[in-house]
């Protein structure tokens, strides 16, 4: 089984994994205190491949049902010890050297030019609103939520988010706010429910821009809220606030500086816009190969110091930050559960691998923000300095105003 063994002995730094090869053979791996996890390999080829291409070659072969395990060991147990042997994987001399060449193809990986960014989100969002239904919450959110206090539903959660996040963008009567990747529509009606503003949410998907016009005709907002199937980039203001949730990490590193120019063109002076986006503690890297092949292409979570140089280049006052470090971890445990509850509908809407997809896909991600590097964080931009209150306690005196003026509002669409 070498050169895979040789990798593993470096790789397991704590727990324990036990492989079983494909002629039934067993191998052990441990370092210090940790989990112990015991696994099969039923096809050869994976002693090469999980070595050059770790990541992509471990979700496929789950995929594949090539790698299974076993002795009550699960797929969350095995990510688990992936997660916190992550570091001493990639000083591994064979990694540092793939990384190292990967590294100059960023570019071809994150590009999201104009008609190549809608496919590339329409391999994952227009899989089918009825396929999202079953893991999301009720007003399907599909983006990392707010839990304020322990033992918090999904739902009261993402309520929590919309709350934060329209604290501060600082609205008042009459202004009008573009949301850009506005998904399935909540985050627009939502706002336009609390106060008297005219929202403009674009999306790229097909899917979302449906039923996110059906549901703003449904609560009686079609008036003041509008969706369009439209490029960011072809968006004309001014906006007073502008608002992104989960759209970002689709950008790419080099169109930050395309994206960061509009939204300065887009606002006046004393505009406002919040960003919320996934990113990460550690130095400049890439996403994963099976995240990109399979679940995002074009995607990418970017280091802090990648944002924060093209946001100087463009003359942006970053008025405010917040890091939601915990979050989504517990937000993509809830969405992991209610996808296991309803897994044989998502076999019964696809098959047995896009369901092992999926499992791959919630679980890993879990695990990079509970014992990985990804976060998330809230940026508050403007042209101004003081565009925003110069002292933060605004932000919560407006979440227990909105508190109080949602018990009078019907917000279930």
């Amino acid at each position: 089984m070498f050169p895979l063994s040789h990798m593993m002995k470096s790789f397991i730094r704590k727990g324990r994994l036990n492989v079983i090869d494909a002629d039934g053979r067993r191998h052990v791996f441990s370092g210090g205190p940790g989990p112990e996890v015991t696994m099969r390999l039923t096809d050869r080829t994976l002693y090469r491949s999980l070595v050059f291409n770790s990541e992509l070659a471990a979700g496929e072969a789950y995929m594949n049902g090539t790698l299974r395990f076993e002795e009550g060991s699960t797929l969350r147990d095995f990510l688990q010890l992936f997660s916190i042997n992550r570091l001493s994987l990639g000083s591994y001399p064979i990694q540092k050297v793939l990384r190292a060449i990967k590294m100059r193809f960023r570019k071809r990986q994150q590009s999201n030019r104009k008609g190549q960014a809608q496919q590339n989100v329409a391999h994952h969002y227009d899989l089918g609103n009825d396929f999202y239904k079953l893991f999301l919450d009720e007003n399907m959110l599909y983006s990392c939520a707010y839990f304020r206090e322990p033992g918090e539903t999904l739902e009261q959660a993402q309520r929590n988010k919309l709350r934060l996040l329209a604290a501060k963008l600082g609205l008042k009567p009459g202004m009008k706010v573009l949301d850009i990747g506005c998904g399935w529509g909540d985050l627009a009606m939502y706002l336009a429910a609390l106060e008297d503003v005219e929202v403009l949410g674009v999306t790229l998907s097909k899917e979302q821009q449906a039923l996110a016009t059906e549901r703003a005709r449904a609560a009686g907002l079609s008036d003041r809220v509008t969706f369009e199937l439209r490029d960011y980039r072809d968006v004309t203001g001014p906006f007073d606030r502008i608002v992104s949730v989960g759209m970002f990490e689709h950008v790419g590193v080099h169109h930050y500086n395309e994206f960061f120019k509009k939204l300065n063109a887009l606002m006046p002076d004393d505009g406002v816009a919040v960003l919320h986006s996934i990113g990460h503690m550690s130095p400049p890297g890439m996403a994963s190969a099976w995240l990109r092949k399979y679940i995002f292409p074009g995607a990418y979570s970017p280091a802090l110091s990648e944002v924060f140089s093209v946001v100087e280049q463009n003359s942006l006052w970053v008025t405010d930050l917040e890091f939601l470090r915990v979050h989504y971890a517990t937000t993509l445990a809830h969405w992991g559960e209610r996808f296991e509850n309803n897994r044989d509908k998502v076999v019964a809407l696809y098959d047995e691998r896009f369901a092992r997809m999926w499992e791959f896909y919630l679980i890993s991600a879990e695990m990079m923000f509970r014992t990985g590097s990804q976060l998330v964080f809230h940026m508050q931009l403007s042209r101004s300095r003081d565009a925003a209150p110069i002292v933060r306690d605004y932000i919560t005196d407006r979440q227990r105003d909105y508190i109080e003026r949602e018990k009078g509002l019907d917000l279930s669409v």
